[in-house]
């Protein structure tokens, strides 16, 4: 054999050269890299999620120390309601003395205001009932029971209480991008904790000892706030911790800046924020734009005594120092990765290219054997190892294959030619076997309802027979007083005679040898006139629409009353196939069937159709899909009626469509 080895045609997948270069690289090339990919994608998702889980529990200390701050005012007033100093002042009273003892204890307190508050005489109007109108705590208090709310007041009602704090919660607003646009220019209204706790006058009534603190521009409490959650070195370096109060959606005391260390007091909360916090009631906790930069935010609405959400409570921390830590990390490992694919992908290429050299000399090869050069070989191979070992065994199992395939080309030919012939011997058999197998069963059926058919006649004529005779000895016995019911006699005999027909064309089906008459021709139009004349009251009882079309001109070979036998039961059928009225077509035309005349009638109706799985049944005895309206025997004596005639009758229909039935009769 020659050491040639002729160049195959192209190969449409990889090459091995490809493949072994896939190997060895897609750890480092693809699998590494989507690994790092998706390490970094988790890492970086993890790392914001613990920003904002450390966003969140600053938020919550930052809500506890507003707890806080309510529960040390109602304290503090519950401590001076119950003081001796305040009962000695209740005791003497002095209304001066009071308010000027209250006035003292305020600033102590750190309060905006502090007042008494006494329930009014029945039938009178005052301050208390105008402030238990306004304010839930106060009500409360009046009730005996100490709370402590935030609440919301205007200007009017802060200058009532303190005049300076009114002038305090006035804050212009700055414009602010991004935030629900609005027409107010100036916030005069006031964010208050305001503290009632009951107090027992001298005249044994309860009265309200309020309380309130002003939280508009109260820096003191947010940058106490801002010290709790932000301790030193809780932070990166370049990062800031904020504190802001909202009003609303105004920042009324905030230490976040605006320019030159000015704070951003009357600034605006974005309208993603606001819709989210104050008009859905959710907690914020993501990224935010925060005035003039991005911050790691965490947002709560503040709810006032009357339920309602009338501002939000924000801590949050500079975004961009985590951003800058987090992309050093992700370029860190990226550098440290690209380094190592460096060093190791030459050395990998070196081991590889040893692999596919002999590798690609036996692809060859076999590319060549399959394009069908059977004398193709790979030679001898520098490598001894397995690589090499497998190439000469190669080599011989392709001598082997050369010789095998021709002896299979031999013994196929051979194969091929016995199968063709006993092929063609198993489908004639088959053929003939479905033939006399259908023959068989029609056979049978026909035996069995001839038994029946003539056991039914033979025993209706004996009844038949004595009521005939006895209506003779009646008419003969009567004499001339029969002429009265004459017309009753005759109805009878003309029934019994028709009795005595059906009987007869039962006996006629059943050993049709023994009643054989000759089959005078028939018009198709002229039967089919008649069918219809004893089937027209069904039609109109059924709002049955006939359309007829009798374009027949030969006659068939079949007895006249047979086939109106047949036409008939067909009528019947489609009447009956149509509860809700519809078209019965009937249709008669010429053909030729195997070079001899035929006439064709078309029974076909609108009705529900026949199921496929009824189709190859509808001839068969005594099936019926209408049990209230028959026997299941008409089709079937139709089907010998026509067959025995030399005709064909077959069905066309699926389910929902109508049906029609053919009769083909020899002309």
């Amino acid at each position: 054999m020659s050491g040639t080895v002729p160049q195959p045609p192209a190969s449409k997948g990889p090459s091995v050269r490809f493949r072994l270069l896939a190997i060895a690289l897609m750890p480092t090339a693809i699998v590494l890299p989507a690994l790092l990919v998706f390490v970094a994608i988790w890492w970086s998702t993890q790392f914001d999620r613990l920003l904002t889980i450390k966003v969140n529990g600053d938020l919550t200390i930052a809500r506890q120390y507003l707890d806080r701050l309510m529960e040390s005012s109602g304290e503090s007033l519950h401590a001076l309601g119950d003081s001796a100093g305040f009962e000695r002042m209740l005791a003497g009273g002095n209304d001066g003395e009071i308010a000027a003892f209250l006035e003292s204890r305020r600033n102590g307190l750190s309060l905006d205001f502090l007042r008494l508050v006494t329930p009014q005489e029945p039938g009178t109007a005052g301050i208390a009932a105008e402030a238990a109108a306004e304010w839930p705590v106060i009500r409360s208090a009046l009730a005996g029971r100490a709370t402590t709310a935030i609440d919301v007041m205007n200007g009017e009602q802060l200058a009532r209480l303190a005049p300076d704090a009114a002038e305090r919660a006035r804050i212009e607003l700055v414009p602010t991008p991004a935030a629900v646009p609005t027409d107010r220019t100036i916030e005069t209204r006031g964010m208050v904790i305001q503290s009632a706790t009951p107090v027992r006058l001298p005249d044994g009534r309860t009265g309200a000892l309020v309380g309130g603190r002003l939280l508009n521009q109260n820096l003191d409490f947010i940058d106490t706030i801002n010290d709790l959650v932000y301790k030193p070195a809780t932070l990166p370096d370049g990062s800031q911790g904020t504190a802001t109060l909202f009003l609303d959606d105004v920042r009324i005391s905030t230490n976040v800046r605006l320019f030159a260390g000015k704070r951003a007091l009357g600034t605006r909360v974005s309208a993603a924020v606001r819709r989210a916090v104050l008009d859905d009631g959710q907690v914020w906790r993501d990224s935010a734009f925060v005035v003039n930069d991005w911050y790691i935010s965490a947002y709560e609405p503040i709810v006032d005594s009357h339920n309602r959400r009338v501002g939000m409570l924000y801590v949050g921390f500079l975004q961009a120092p985590f951003q800058a830590i987090k992309y050093a990390a992700l370029v860190a490992v990226l550098a440290a990765f690209t380094i190592a694919a460096l060093v190791t992908v030459p050395i990998f290429l070196r081991w590889v290219r040893g692999i596919f050299r002999p590798l690609e000399q036996m692809d060859r090869t076999i590319a060549a054997v399959e394009g069908g050069n059977l004398g193709a070989r790979t030679g001898p191979v520098e490598r001894s190892d397995e690589i090499g070992r497998v190439a000469r065994h190669l080599d011989v199992l392709l001598d082997r294959l050369e010789e095998r395939d021709r002896e299979l080309r031999l013994w196929a030919e051979e194969l091929d030619r016995r199968v063709s012939e006993r092929t063609r011997e198993l489908e004639a058999a088959n053929i003939r076997l479905k033939q006399a197998q259908q023959r068989l069963v029609m056979s049978e059926k026909l035996a069995a309802i001839g038994e029946i058919t003539a056991g039914i006649a033979h025993e209706i004529n004996n009844p038949i027979a004595v009521i005939q005779g006895n209506l003779d000895i009646a008419r003969e016995t009567i004499g001339p007083a029969a002429d009265a019911v004459a017309t009753e006699f005759r109805l009878i005999d003309q029934q019994v005679h028709r009795i005595m027909l059906l009987v007869n064309k039962l006996l006629q089906f059943a050993k049709p040898a023994e009643f054989a008459e000759t089959a005078e021709p028939a018009g198709p139009a002229e039967v089919i006139a008649d069918s219809l004349l004893l089937v027209r009251h069904l039609v109109n009882r059924a709002s049955v629409a006939v359309l007829r079309s009798d374009r027949a001109t030969g006659r068939v070979r079949m007895n006249r009353t047979d086939l109106q036998q047949v036409l008939i039961n067909l009528f019947v059928n489609a009447i009956h196939a149509m509860p809700d009225g519809g078209t019965l077509s009937i249709r008669s035309t010429d053909r030729e069937v195997d070079g001899m005349p035929a006439v064709a009638i078309e029974v076909e109706d609108t009705g529900i159709g026949i199921p496929p799985e009824h189709k190859d049944r509808v001839f068969d005895a005594f099936f019926t899909t209408k049990p209230q309206h028959g026997t299941g025997l008409g089709l079937s004596i139709s089907y010998t009626l026509v067959d025995r005639a030399g005709g064909t009758l077959t069905v066309d229909s699926s389910a929902g469509a109508g049906a029609r039935f053919t009769i083909l009769l020899p002309a």
